[in-house]
Order: C-alpha cells, then structure tokens, then sequence
C-alpha cells in the first residue's frame, strides 16, 4: 500500500512530436518509479541543471515526460527502512533525482532510502532548500580545500560566480570561518549583498577572464570555482605554490584551456567537486555539518520564493546568468 495519493500536482517536462513542453499537471501515482520512502515534499530549489531539464537541447532530461527538481525536502509519510520514521523531515539531492528519476518538483514524491538524509534539529525544510544541492556543494568545496590544508591563516580565497547560489554560499561559509574572501561577479549591482555575506573585496568579470601569461603573481590560497571555462584559466595561474582550487561549475562551457605550467611548477590542484554521487555517509554527515558549523548567515534572506505554477521565469532566469541569490520553490500548502 502507498500513502500517496492517486494523483497530485507535478511540475512536468515532455518531449513532444512538436519540440517540448512543461507545466504544472496531475500526475498520477503509478507513474513514479519503486522506493522504500514516501515524501509529502514541501520545499525544492531551482539549479542550472534543472534550467537545463526543461530545456530541448538541454542535454539533461533522461525520461520524458519527467518532473525536474534535483533537490527535495519534506515529510516522510510511509517508510519501509525502520531508521526513517514516519513524520520525520528529511531530504533528497543528487544521483539520478531530476534526471533519470523524478524529481523534488511534486507535491509527492517516491524515493530509494539510501537517498535520504534526515535534518539535523534546527534545519527546517524550507532552511534545507534555501541551502539546497548548490549551498551543499559550497560546503563540500570548503570542506574539500580545509582537508588539504587551507585554513584563515593559510592567505585569501577566491569565490568566482559569487552572485549564485554556490558562489554566494561559498561566500558566507568561508567569511563566517575567518577567511579573507574575495568575490569575483559580473554583476556590479550585486556588491553590496556580496560584501554583506561577507566578502572583504569585490572582483569583477574582466579581471577574471582576461588572458594572460601562463603563471601570474601568486594571489590565491585557495579557490572555489563556481563558473568553469571561463574564469578557471585565471585562477589556476594566480593560485600560490601548493594551493588547490575546488571546481563545480559549468555554466561558462566546458572547455578548459590552460597549460600544465600550474600543476607542474606550483604544485596546484584541481579538485571536482561531484556532489550528484557523493556517497550517503559523507552527504549525511556533511548536512549535519551545515545545521552547525557550516550553517551559512543569513540563512533564507537572498532567497526568492516562487511556486509550481510560477516556475518558467526562474528556470530561464538561471540559464541566462541572472541568478541574484537563490530560487527556492514552495511545493506544500
């Protein structure tokens, strides 16, 4: 028996003979693939992959018609795993959810156990998404440059794409950490709530995508890289001898060019940062780690609120680079 009822409301991609469409639709239970836990979902996010999902060529969407949404959190309402109880909070992100599997745009969603992770105490849902998958993997950036080594003392950091939602989170968790913290946009406007976050200096685009010599000046103890083709070429030839850059983002291309001069004669490295298939135990351990000493300030305030019915305008937004902050989506009543 499922606690789900026979139909609900989904936000759907759907390839059609004409191109595509999407949309808010019933959808009905039967639909959704097996799973040992039952959501009643109340919050989701918008990401760049989710822009891309509900895209023709975004290259993203594995089924069709498919509900996007690579985060979800809510209540658990049937549960078949005895270490996630009925009524507990808890959340999804990453593998193939919004992808190849349904996603956290529903009011009801199915999913394997192996999956969830339950919300420390003081981590709401709504708190949950307005971190979601692109604050978690901020964090994992962090955790990813300290495990190497970095620390306050070590120099300042680069955060580039800083306006978005990993860039602006990376931000928040390395100034609350006592790390001098530059922030690197193409968004002037966006300085003053990239300085509120934290930041002690603001960079802007040219400076980081302009071409230069192979090796310039050592800057940079670390780096978190929120953009990709880009701005990557100018922070691996500023980092300082042994320092690493932790690199997640795509939304600039996918093409790197660079020389080996950085990894060769200063001993950099280049960290990637998966956070789709990060094994279960870190990811638990690591949200429980972002309800306490990773918990980003101002948690929720750089966040716009919109709905299954309001979707279309931040999933374009996104794409076209106008990410102020973070979406999050209201799913429940």
């Amino acid at each position: 028996m499922t606690a789900i009822p026979p139909t609900f409301r989904a936000y759907t991609a759907r390839k059609t003979d004409d191109g595509f469409e999407r949309g808010t639709v019933d959808f009905h239970e039967a639909e959704l693939p097996p799973g040992e836990v039952e959501i009643r979902v109340g919050w989701s996010s918008v990401n760049f992959k989710d822009g891309l999902a509900t895209r023709v060529d975004g290259k993203v969407a594995r089924i069709s018609p498919l509900i996007p949404g690579i985060d979800l959190a809510g209540e658990v309402i049937a549960s078949a795993d005895p270490s996630i109880g009925v009524g507990s909070t808890v959340l999804a992100h990453g593998y193939e959810l919004g992808v190849s599997r349904h996603g956290g745009y529903s009011t009801f969603q199915r999913v394997p156990s192996e999956w969830v992770v339950p919300l420390a105490p003081g981590l709401s849902a709504r708190d949950a998404m307005a971190i979601g998958t692109a604050g978690f993997t901020a964090a994992m950036s962090v955790v990813a440059l300290e495990e190497r080594g970095l620390g306050p003392a070590s120099g300042p950091v680069l955060v580039t794409g800083a306006s978005g939602g990993v860039g602006g989170t990376a931000v928040a968790i390395l100034a609350d950490r006592g790390y001098e913290v530059w922030a690197a946009t193409g968004k002037p406007e966006e300085a003053g709530r990239l300085l509120a976050l934290g930041a002690a200096g603001i960079m802007g685009r040219d400076e980081v995508t302009a071409e230069g010599r192979p090796l310039e000046s050592e800057r940079w103890a670390g780096a978190v890289d929120a953009v990709g083709a880009a701005t990557l070429p100018y922070v691996l030839r500023t980092l300082r001898v042994g320092a690493a850059v932790a690199a997640s983002g795509n939304a600039s291309g996918v093409k790197l060019d660079t020389t080996v001069f950085p990894f060769i004669l200063r001993g950099v490295a280049l960290l990637g940062m998966d956070s789709v298939n990060l094994a279960i135990g870190r990811r638990r351990a690591l949200w429980d780690r972002l309800a306490t000493d990773l918990r980003p300030r101002d948690l929720g305030v750089h966040c716009t609120e919109v709905t299954l019915e309001t979707l279309d305008p931040a999933l374009d937004a996104i794409l076209a680079g106008a990410a102020r902050g973070r979406w999050i989506v209201r799913i429940g009543e």
